[in-house]
């Protein structure tokens, strides 16, 4: 009995761990909590003086316009992950705090300070999940104590992994040429390597791969590659997390007998909160890292497809910034590319500061190199791909559309579509998932 019950209580916390914080029965709640929130505000209005409701206010609107404008001058331009109406709610949870220990100072009471603290509280719990909801950080319950849904697929140490392999299958498409071996996994591995920047000199931390079930059989298959650039701030290991990059690749493989891309997520940053956009500059030599360094230790340490029309790149936010860049300089190099809630060209702050920063002023360096400005000179009917935004992301919708027609002017084939949500893990993760059977047959993977 005592194995049933503990089952079953695995089985519970397993569900509870799988909840989603971005919508679902946790998101009522917190519709539910911001109403009370605004019930509670009206009391701590009643039971405070004007000064003190000025006092409170005033805290409230100096603090989240401080970590504001200090985030704003730390990460410029603003944080795809932390969006301006973050601020409102984190001025919400500011006010009730404040106002709750304005409260118990001039009127204290048992069942007064309970009902402030519990308010304050509240106002706390309701903030930081409406932040979480708008970011996407933190995708589940589990995920707030490191129990992230989309780490079900192992990560193995790339020096464990089989080497190359003399039995090799080849054919395009792939999956009409693929026989499947008999001892082959079921399921593919995550791994992380160092890619040095041997040409560039482009310091990158190590990169996250993910290797499909196909390519760890015996005999493997030739199987084509996928580079993908995370966001601004982050890590490329960000693409495991709200990206869901694993889980979406793994169940792709798992409809077609194993095959899958590889997929190499390097680090086009440096570091976690640098910006030194995708293009070779003062900031750095990113795009020879993504054009040479990256391409030439893939060759050379994985067994994939050689040929550039089984290659793609792919990106969101600062990394659909850095997709779009890397297709129109190099499209010989990334002949397709994938624009998930990219900019409409890269940013440090604003036009002057970027060209400064990058090209000490120099338009005409900067305009040489922008996917902007290349598109409007030339024509591109060998690239294609695919722009993603969210519905209700303000900033960086109208910035993909501008690329989308930019792109399909210079006679790209080229796709556009919005989905619910945000400038977040969740629209990226779907737009990932909606276009894996794109890339399959992009990447002659599949007929």
């Amino acid at each position: 009995m005592w194995i049933l019950e503990r089952m079953h209580g695995h089985q519970l916390l397993t569900r509870l761990s799988r909840m989603s914080l971005e919508h679902g029965h946790i998101i009522a709640a917190l519709l539910v909590g911001s109403v009370l929130v605004g019930v509670g505000t009206l009391l701590l209005l009643r039971w405070l003086p004007r000064r003190a409701v000025l006092v409170a206010l005033g805290l409230s609107v100096v603090g989240s316009g401080s970590g504001a404008m200090f985030v704003w001058l730390s990460y410029r331009p603003l944080p795809a992950q932390l969006p301006v109406s973050s601020f409102v709610w984190i001025a919400l949870a500011m006010f009730g705090v404040v106002g709750a220990a304005l409260v118990l100072l001039r009127r204290p009471g048992l069942a007064r300070g309970l009902s402030v603290t519990a308010f304050a509280a509240l106002a706390t719990i309701v903030a930081v999940g409406q932040v979480n909801a708008q970011t996407g950080t933190y995708p589940t319950l589990g995920s707030l104590v490191g129990h992230w849904p989309v780490r079900a697929v192992e990560h193995v140490a790339f020096d464990s992994l089989p080497g190359a392999e003399p039995g090799l299958q080849r054919g395009l498409p792939t999956e009409t040429h693929w026989q499947v071996p008999v001892r082959m996994p079921s399921n593919g591995v995550v791994t992380e390597a160092a890619i040095p920047g041997n040409i560039s000199g482009f310091d990158a931390r190590p990169a996250t791969l993910y290797l499909p079930p196909a390519y760890l059989a015996d005999p493997r298959a030739e199987l084509p590659v996928l580079v993908l650039v995370a966001g601004e701030p982050g890590s490329p290991g960000d693409w495991l997390d709200s990206g869901r990059l694993a889980t979406t690749v793994d169940a792709y493989a798992s409809r077609h007998s194993g095959l899958a891309p590889v997929v190499v997520v390097p680090d086009a940053l440096g570091d976690y909160d640098a910006n030194p956009g995708c293009m070779d500059s003062a900031l750095g030599n990113v795009a020879t890292y993504l054009d040479q360094d990256v391409p030439n230790w893939i060759e050379s340490n994985l067994q994939v497809n050689p040929d550039a029309a089984q290659w793609a790149i792919g990106g969101f936010s600062y990394g659909g910034t850095c997709a779009i860049e890397m297709a129109v300089n190099f499209p010989d190099r990334y002949p397709s590319f994938l624009d998930f809630s990219g900019q409409d060209e890269p940013s440090t702050g604003d036009h002057e500061d970027t060209v400064a920063a990058m090209f000490d002023g120099d338009e005409s360096a900067f305009d040489a190199v922008n996917a902007r400005d290349l598109m409007a000179q030339n024509r591109y009917p060998q690239l294609s791909g695919v722009f993603v935004a969210g519905e209700d992301d303000d900033i960086y919708r109208p910035q993909q559309e501008i690329m989308f027609e930019a792109a399909r002017a210079a006679d790209m084939n080229v796709d556009y579509y919005t989905l619910p949500g945000g400038h977040s893990g969740d629209v990226w993760g779907t737009a990932l998932e909606l276009e894996m059977d794109w890339l399959g047959r992009t990447l002659a993977l599949t007929p």
